[in-house]
């Protein structure tokens, strides 16, 4: 059963849904049969490629807010995180467009890495502080998933990487996502946010039960004889 997840690696609240998502997936018995699919989207393109200001004061700006509410904030959002297990530094957060990173992420994905360039990139952003918009950022988070560095240098520069960055921008919008995390399951039920562990489980569970009925198990009644395995052994 396909579940699609649109997210934005600055945005702390897809990190700690991702945590909770992953808590309830290893209470599913039937996790080895989810196809899981990360999609890119921005939350403001507009944020510059070059670091201007700290998350705080960015925040500030957008919400027009006063300092101390957002630092309250960003606080309550740094207690949330270390309940999923995180640990969020805004005051180390270099605040840049995150376009490169989704270039980054569609390419890991042709690679079958998107999950874990995904978990790299948010570690790096909310947590160890690094510029997420720098092409020797996303080499070395490449190399650690087991990524080429030239073909990482090659992808950031390939149009078609951005092509499908904007793809999954503009597929969110068809269907109505306006924020995120948004996981959307079997392409029937979504759920919108950072929800508890509880919450993914319970659909997923009901989503894979209705997948189930309109894709049944393929079982073969099989009486065995003499044969040959693929590891060697005939008998």
């Amino acid at each position: 059963m396909k579940i699609e997840i649109w997210s934005d690696v600055i945005c702390p609240f897809c990190y700690i849904g991702k945590r909770n998502f992953e808590k309830a997936v290893a209470q599913f018995e039937k996790a080895n049969q989810l196809e899981i699919s990360w999609k890119s989207f921005q939350l403001d393109p507009a944020i510059p490629e070059v670091a201007t200001e700290s998350y705080t004061d960015y925040l500030v700006k957008r919400k027009g807010l006063a300092t101390e509410q957002v630092k309250e904030m960003l606080n309550n959002v740094t207690q949330m995180a270390k309940h999923a297990g995180l640990d969020y530094h805004f005051d180390r957060s270099v605040l840049v467009n995150s376009i490169k990173a989704h270039q980054f992420i569609q390419f890991a994905k042709s690679k079958n890495r998107s999950d874990e360039a995904e978990e790299h990139l948010f570690k790096a952003f909310f947590t160890d502080g690094q510029n997420i918009a720098d092409p020797e950022t996303l080499v070395a988070i490449g190399e650690e998933i087991g990524l080429v560095r030239d073909e990482v240098l090659s992808a950031l520069g390939d149009e078609q990487y951005a092509y499908q960055v904007n793809q999954d921008i503009q597929e969110a919008h068809n269907i109505g996502v306006n924020g995120v995390p948004f996981f959307v399951f079997n392409r029937k039920y979504a759920i919108s946010g950072a929800q508890p562990p509880q919450a993914f489980l319970e659909t997923i569970t009901k989503a894979f039960a209705e997948w189930r009925q309109q894709h049944p198990e393929f079982k073969l009644d099989i009486q065995k004889g003499q044969s040959c395995t693929t590891d060697g052994v005939c008998e």
